[in-house]
């Protein structure tokens, strides 16, 4: 805790969200390997639905939902779904439009 009560920002945990080949080694150009529905998938994590609801919403398996997200942490060099919501928080606009992230307008 720092002085005013709230809890201190520890580099511990700053790494465990932004450590070497997390978050913040993800370049807007690795976005490019996912398919059209990863990137989708991708970009409706961040409503906080677990797999069931994300399928629903998607019009797919449950199961493939958590092959793409499988894929999507493997192709982004991410170690988990909280890694790839951050993600997809990160790069929210460049998720949204619908060609490649680096020939964007």
């Amino acid at each position: 805790m720092n002085g005013d009560g709230a809890p201190k920002a520890g580099a511990q945990g700053t790494a465990l969200l932004y450590g070497a080949g997390g978050v913040e080694g993800v370049d807007i150009s690795a976005l490019d390997t996912l398919t059209p529905r990863e990137r989708e998938v991708l970009r409706v994590l961040p409503i906080g639905d677990g797999n069931r609801a994300l399928a629903r919403r998607l019009g797919i398996a449950e199961r493939t939902v958590k092959a793409h997200l499988t894929s999507i942490t493997r192709k982004l060099g991410l170690r988990n779904r909280v890694e790839a919501t951050l993600v997809s928080v990160r790069w929210a606009e460049q998720l949204s439009s619908g060609g490649t992230c680096l020939n964007r307008p």
